[in-house]
């Protein structure tokens, strides 16, 4: 078979999509589905996983969104196919993972693929940063998928194909991201990965980065060399970036149950993955027998009573409120009563879920008498209530009361609250559809409408930022900053809408002065504990609290701090840290930051270049990976740094923006 031939079909075969993951990412992405995460940390999940990035790229650049821009980042990818047909994608997946049949020494290559590929694709969105190339996930992801030619041969039975598809990895990988649209440049940075870096001096940014980063994720003496050779990269450097990541897989590892340092097996992460998805799936078709029919919440939920108890192969009773009182609709029993009850002033199992809105065992309670009556009814030693709640709601649709044996019980509960959180979602669509809509539920129906207007915005933005990037003209790049701001505030007041019913956001707010003092505390301790250093400390009394993740200004603190107190060598020297708020530059309100030294100043020759990453004057002045850091850090939270130095120190002036206030509202 020839070259050309070989090529194609390991192509068609990536594009099949039959490609394996380890369980253990698998598992942990429908664990963060069904426990409603972010779509950002569910991102972050599939973001390791080669087979599932594939998927995700192959149906969102598929002929389905022809008309819209090419993804370049998982994100992106989940922002365009909406929740509903990702959680499809990724049961689908985890369904075709337990029909692949790898050997022992197929799983060994397998875990040893995932660390070597998230490994490649880390470093490779790291150089992207500190190398300032506009489009760090972009990066990420061809780092992720540059060595697929590998996934696909673990997963290849026949000996020759397997060879054809090892020798051919680099135009296999170039023709799948041309097929998903991603342009001539990551075709580039696939088919010239392996290239001698010597003939990578000029070559374009993407190619460098992927060819230096899949060189460094092997952990030997040629990526260093080649780090100097391709980008200039001094060799300390190179060390810190590679060990940082190394750091940085070992912990995700080791968040996701995946032991990297022994004999791996697949035993319980497969048999936990089978569970979660036989569960997922029949719960899922249990439910679809229900809604056929657009019917009023409590007949809908009346009527799912026989599948929840085929589900489970246990009886079950399903109450509802009925006015003040909570009313036994429908179930399983032979011998149903007319059953009513105040809940309100009950202390059964039964009125506890339903007021507290969380499943009751009965467990080792004393029953009362209505839980004596429930079991006598189920006929079973023990029960469980749960509760069917819309999102938010103060209050239950209905409560389920399945019966339980002791023999696997927790497996049972497990698949009754899967039910219900599926009838949750069914209800509130069906209840939406009605006249006189429950408040609440209209505003889980806009939150979804304002996540789906979201999703091209954020696309949008992303593309204007690369078109900045690359024009040279400045008039049209105001324009596009103009545009750019006007979709900011767009997706602020989306935000506000989406936010309105009271929830609140994910913080994103820290106060300055806070943590300087906590800082200065520690590093007091540390860095000033001689007696020729001093930190001096000067906070405004007006409020600091800005815009940006406490773990973000702290490191930008600490790093502009060590850099200082490094500059003195071995002479004293005085640091002074200094806030200023509100400070009104620009049409918005800062929060300034001074951190002064008065060390011998930056040199000349470290001052053209900065904030690149290429330099390291460490005991000489402020450089290398540090300042680097943190003028990404600084730019990621729209702020502004500027540096002034000379024979009688350096000051470093920060503008944060300040918290809870935007663009226009200064007049």
């Amino acid at each position: 078979m020839d070259s050309g031939r070989a090529m194609k079909n390991a192509t068609d075969f990536a594009t099949d999509l039959q490609l394996p993951s380890l369980p253990e990412v698998i598992l942990r992405a429908l664990e963060a589905c069904h426990a409603g995460d972010s779509y950002r940390a569910i991102s972050q999940i599939v973001a390791t996983d080669t087979a599932l990035i594939t998927r995700l790229l192959a149906l969102s650049n598929s002929a389905l969104y022809r008309s819209s821009p090419p993804i370049r980042s998982v994100e992106q990818a989940l922002l365009r196919l909406g929740t509903h047909r990702f959680q499809t994608l990724l049961l689908t997946s985890a369904l075709r993972q337990l029909l692949f049949e790898l050997g022992g020494d197929e799983w060994q290559q397998l875990r040893d693929f995932w660390r070597h590929s998230l490994t490649a694709a880390l470093t490779a969105k790291a150089l992207a940063t500190l190398t300032r190339y506009p489009n760090p996930e972009e990066a990420f992801l061809l780092g992720m998928v540059h060595n697929i030619g590998e996934l696909m041969a673990i997963k290849t039975t026949s000996p020759e194909r397997k060879e054809q598809i090892l020798n051919h990895q680099n135009e296999i990988a170039a023709e799948l991201v041309t097929h998903w649209g991603l342009g001539a440049m990551a075709a580039d940075a696939m088919r010239y990965q392996q290239a001698p870096p010597a003939q990578l001096r000029d070559a374009s940014h993407l190619v460098k980065l992927i060819s230096l980063a899949t060189r460094l994720a092997l952990s030997d003496l040629a990526g260093i060399a080649a780090a100097g050779t391709i980008f200039g990269l001094q060799e300390d450097l190179t060390r810190e970036i590679a060990n940082k990541i190394n750091e940085e897989v070992d912990n995700m590892a080791a968040a996701f149950g995946i032991p990297l340092d022994i004999l791996y097996g697949p035993e319980t992460a497969s048999r936990q993955l089978k569970d979660t998805v036989i569960h997922q799936v029949m719960t899922t078709t249990s439910l679809e027998f229900n809604t056929t029919e657009s019917v009023k919440p409590e007949e809908l939920i009346a009527s799912t009573v026989d599948s929840l108890s085929l589900l489970t192969g246990l009886p079950t009773l399903c109450f509802a409120p009925d006015g003040d009182e909570l009313a036994l609709l429908s179930g399983t029993c032979s011998d149903r009563p007319d059953l009513r009850l105040a809940p309100k002033a009950g202390n059964s199992a039964l009125s506890e879920a339903f007021n507290t809105l969380a499943p009751v065992r009965l467990g080792e309670r004393l029953p009362s008498v209505l839980d004596k009556q429930l079991l006598t009814i189920l006929r079973t030693p023990s029960f469980i209530a749960v509760p069917v709640v819309v999102h938010e709601s103060t209050s239950a649709l209905a409560v389920f009361v399945v019966g339980l044996n002791t023999d696997a019980a927790e497996g049972m509960i497990t698949l009754a609250q899967l039910f219900t959180r599926q009838l949750t979602l069914l209800t509130a669509d069906h209840r939406s559809d009605q006249a006189g809509v429950d408040t609440q539920i209209m505003t889980d129906r806009l939150r979804r409408q304002v996540h789906e207007i979201s999703n091209p915005l954020t696309i949008v933005k992303q593309y204007i930022f690369q078109l900045r990037n690359r024009l040279e003209d400045i008039e049209i790049q105001g324009d596009l900053e103009i545009i750019q701001e006007e979709l900011d505030r767009a997706g602020y007041l989306l935000l506000q809408i989406s936010n309105s019913s009271g929830t609140k956001p994910d913080s994103n707010e820290t106060d300055l002065n806070a943590e300087l003092e906590s800082l200065a505390r520690i590093l007091e301790d540390s860095l000033f504990s001689q007696p020729n250093r001093r930190l001096n400390v000067q906070l405004s009394t007006a409020s600091t609290r800005v815009q940006g993740t406490v773990s973000g200004v702290r490191q930008v603190i600490i790093n502009l701090i060590r850099n200082a107190a490094e500059s003195f060598g071995h002479e004293p020297g005085n640091i002074t840290l200094r806030t200023a708020a509100p400070i009104y530059q620009n049409q918005r309100s800062w929060v300034e930051l001074q951190i002064a030294d008065n060390g011998p100043g930056i040199p000349d020759t470290v001052r053209r270049h900065l904030f690149a990453p290429v330099a390291s004057s460490k005991g000489q002045g402020h450089s290398g990976l540090g300042l680097s850091i943190v003028k990404q850090l600084i730019d990621d939270m729209e702020g502004i740094v500027a540096c002034q130095t000379g024979q009688e120190g350096t000051t470093f002036r920060i503008l944060f923006p300040a918290a809870s206030t935007h663009e226009n509202d200064i007049d």
